[in-house]
């Protein structure tokens, strides 16, 4: 059997088995099998760690302005610095894990992740907090993309959308869990005590993940030569439906990253002004997305891919508008369907990634996981600018052109399936 019907990453043949055949297909891991749960948890925790290390200053930002004297587009460089260094090391680390392996690589970039982690609340300044945020952030550039590798080699094909949702909820989970617990805690002790207990509860998750992930059992390694990779790159960014998903997961992202980068301005300010560890948990809505996301197989199911795309965007759109709204209840609203959405669609976008490369899958998921946080780090620094000039309809303004370019790159896709579907098929 060859590499690739193991689902490993290969570049044309040119990558050679450095390990024994992968075992037959079907005995890949599917619901209620074995090891299917503790797989499923232990890359849950993962995406817990993940987001909530990754997103820890997010809900402070308001907290670090005053702290250290800087404007709301300065704190949010916090943010961005820690998306950006993912974005930018995503697609070496899933190189790395093609040579030493998804669990190793993921296992390391915990481990260094959360070592730095450690050293956030002692940031002197504002220049040194985003230094460390940057490494941080190239330090779980080994998660993304080595999880869905990993989720696309060792689970039947049928189940891997909802896999992948699951590690989605995960990070839904942990991006709202890490918010909540921060406001809470910085009403009472500050934001550095804040960002050191994100860090303690990363640290557990961790040391669970390792424990818990099963050993890979479908993994070949693959070649470190830089014109594998670079032939493996060109060939994912030639492939059309694979160059819209990455836009896709950039715009959605970028949405998601303005609205709450800001949403904590706002919501401290005139006329909701609201004490921090209320803010804290308005992260709750959280909660959503680790609903939408675990259930985007069955909206796949029903609706095709391209449609539970133009559902997920709608319901993000809905949601910017709502958020308007002089109304808490109806702002709050708002950020529940903003989240849904969200989450949906980059549960859809990035199980479509993985399911389209049939060679170099960690290669393939690292360039959507790239483009996904360069449209994190741009949602940050653009949402955060256009609320310093525009006020919070400036926010929601970026973020209903991304929705538009969401809606219409897969229109653009609509159309070029329904062309290939016509044009004859020739010998």
């Amino acid at each position: 059997m060859s590499p690739a019907s193991t689902g490993a990453s290969t570049d044309m043949g040119a990558v050679s088995s450095l390990s024994a055949p992968a075992p037959a297909p079907d005995s890949r891991m599917a619901p209620g099998g074995p090891g299917y749960r503790r797989m499923s948890f232990a890359l849950f925790l993962a995406g817990v760690a993940t987001f909530a290390l990754l997103y820890s200053t997010q809900a402070l930002l308001p907290l670090i302005s005053g702290d250290l004297g800087v404007t709301a587009s300065e704190a949010s460089w916090t943010v961005a610095a820690a998306t950006a260094g993912l974005a930018l090391f995503v697609l070496p680390m899933s190189a790395l894990s093609e040579r030493f392996g998804r669990r190793t690589v993921m296992t390391a970039s915990l481990a260094v992740a959360v070592s730095v982690g450690l050293l956030v609340p002692f940031a002197p300044s504002l220049g040194v907090l985003v230094l460390l945020r940057a490494l941080q952030g190239a330090a779980l550039a080994g998660l993304p993309a080595s999880a869905t590798a990993y989720l696309a080699e060792e689970v039947r094909p049928k189940a891997l959308v909802t896999a992948i949702g699951l590690f989605v909820a995960g990070n839904s989970v942990g991006g709202m869990s890490g918010r909540v617990i921060t406001g809470w805690v910085a009403q009472e002790w500050g934001w550095r005590v804040a960002v050191g207990v994100i860090g303690a509860i990363a640290v557990a998750c961790a040391v669970a993940f390792r424990l818990l992930l099963p050993a890979p059992r479908h993994f070949v390694a693959g070649s470190l030569r830089p014109r594998v990779l670079a032939g493996t790159v060109r060939a994912h960014l030639s492939d059309p439906l694979l160059r819209r998903l990455y836009a896709i997961g950039a715009l959605f992202m970028t949405v998601f990253g303005g609205v709450y980068t800001v949403i904590g301005y706002r919501l401290t300010e005139a006329p909701f002004s609201l004490p921090q560890g209320i803010v804290g948990s308005i992260f709750l809505v959280y909660l959503v997305g680790t609903v939408s996301a675990s259930t985007a197989g069955r909206l796949v199911g029903r609706l095709g891919r391209r449609g539970a795309l133009y559902a997920a965007g709608g319901t993000t759109a809905a949601g910017l508008l709502l958020s308007l709204a002089g109304s808490l209840p109806l702002v709050l609203l708002g950020l529940v369907l903003i989240t849904a959405g969200f989450f949906a669609g980059h549960a859809v976008a990035s199980s479509a990634v993985s399911k389209t490369a049939t060679t170099g899958r960690a290669q393939a998921s690292a360039l959507y996981q790239s483009a996904y946080y360069i449209g994190s780090s741009a949602g940050s620094t653009v949402g955060a600018l256009a609320f310093h000039s525009a006020g919070w309809a400036g926010t929601v303004g970026v973020g209903l052109l991304a929705v538009l370019g969401v809606v219409t790159i897969t229109v653009l896709g609509t159309r070029a399936a329904r062309v290939a579907a016509r044009r004859p098929i020739t010998a």
